[in-house]
């Protein structure tokens, strides 16, 4: 049966001669794979394997049967094409890692409009942002933690789940607010963070996260995130 969606382009793989399986986080079915046939194909014209490079956002016309685990696609398209994300080394560096973890955690194969809305808003701002977003990442895992059901309440409940697991991590005043912050305030909201802060704050934001999802692995794009913003 034919369903229209909205969705978030994470990854994709070939498969065949000349198609590709992408993966989808959709408004209407949570976590999803299609078949997208010809993308790869010398006779195609169109460039539409562009449409699921990271944090695409997608108009989706999709087959969906609740008994398959892969789907197929009658239309699909962007409403909003990205003009920097894909072309500045910061933001390009900020949407692999987003991507990255968003593979590695959501799970689900239901819609959560809530959490889907979350990331639409995040997406966007990233996009459009021109200044101070820095510290992007930092405040999109702590809210995106909440949206998973483990986000912690204050700084000190995230200070006490990695000391209660031998992780270090000691804050000082302007971490603590910067957590408090992040937690609290829409994504943007200005923080001052050293680079050094920075860097401390992300490993032990993907320490946290490693404390509830125990297969969350490598995380491959973290040393390239750390080398362009810390």
């Amino acid at each position: 049966m034919l369903y229209k969606t909205k969705g978030i382009a994470l990854s994709y793989i070939r498969y065949r001669e000349s198609s590709i399986i992408v993966r989808v986080y959709t408004e209407a079915f949570g976590l999803q794979s299609y078949i997208v046939n010809g993308v790869r194909s010398a006779k195609n014209k169109t460039n539409r394997i562009a449409l699921f490079q990271p944090l695409t956002l997608l108009d989706m016309v999709v087959y969906h049967r609740d008994d398959r685990d892969l789907h197929r696609l009658s239309e699909v398209k962007t409403p909003y094409p990205f003009q920097h994300i894909p072309f500045e080394v910061a933001k390009s560096s900020l949407a692999l890692f987003v991507t990255e973890l968003l593979s590695r955690t959501l799970k689900e194969e239901v819609g959560n409009p809530h959490l889907f809305r979350f990331l639409l808003t995040s997406i966007v701002y990233l996009e459009e942002a021109t200044e101070q977003y820095e510290n992007f990442h930092l405040a999109f895992l702590l809210q995106l933690a909440s949206y998973l059901g483990f986000g912690p309440e204050n700084a000190q409940e995230f200070e006490d789940q990695l000391r209660e697991r031998s992780l270090p991590f000691l804050a000082d005043d302007a971490m603590t607010d910067a957590l408090n912050t992040f937690m609290s305030q829409p994504i943007g909201t200005p923080v001052r963070l050293t680079r050094a802060q920075r860097a401390d704050l992300l490993d032990a934001l993907v320490a946290y996260y490693r404390i509830h999802f125990d297969n969350l692995g490598d995380v491959k794009s973290l040393a390239v995130l750390r080398e362009v913003l810390g």
